[in-house]
C-alpha cells in the first residue's frame, strides 16, 4: 500500500471506519502508465464495470475521491473543489446511494492545507452513517 492508501486508512479511521467495512475500487481497474489520469476512452471502457460494482454492492453511501471519480459517475465536468461536501442521490442501475465527493488522498498529500475541508466531508459522512 502506498502513501495515499495509508492516508485513506487514516481518513477512514478518523470517522471510526475500518477499510474492511468498506468497498474500495477505482474508475479503471489498473494503474495507467506513469500514474497519469485515465483517458476518456479508458473511463468509457471501464465505466460499465464500475456501475455494475456499485449496483452489486448497493452501498448506502458512495464517497467519490477526486475529480476522475466525480466526473466518471456524475458527469457535467464538475470541479471537485466546488462539488465536494454536498450530498445528492443518483440512480446507478438499481442502486440509489447517497453520494458525496471529496479530495483524493494523493491530492491532499500535495496540498495539505486542503485536509481541513476533507475533514469536514468526513464528518458529514459520519453523521449520515448515524442517520441511515
Amino acid at each position: 500500500m502506498g502513501r495515499a492508501g495509508k492516508l485513506l486508512d487514516k481518513m477512514l479511521n478518523s470517522i471510526q471506519l475500518d477499510r474492511k467495512q468498506t468497498y474500495i475500487t477505482n474508475v479503471v481497474n489498473y494503474r495507467p502508465p506513469s500514474n497519469r489520469k485515465p483517458t476518456e476512452q479508458e473511463i468509457e471502457r471501464y465505466l460499465p464495470f464500475l456501475k455494475s460494482h456499485v449496483e452489486i454492492i448497493n452501498p448506502k453511501i458512495l464517497l467519490l475521491l477526486g475529480s476522475t471519480a466525480l466526473n466518471a459517475l456524475v458527469g457535467d465536468e464538475e470541479i471537485i473543489s466546488k462539488a465536494r461536501g454536498k450530498w445528492f442521490q443518483k440512480e446507478i442501475g438499481s442502486s440509489k446511494p447517497w453520494i458525496i465527493a471529496s479530495f483524493h488522498p494523493a491530492f491532499l498529500m500535495r496540498q495539505p492545507e486542503q485536509k481541513k475541508l476533507a475533514w469536514i466531508d468526513l464528518k458529514m459522512i459520519r453523521e449520515k452513517l448515524r442517520k441511515i
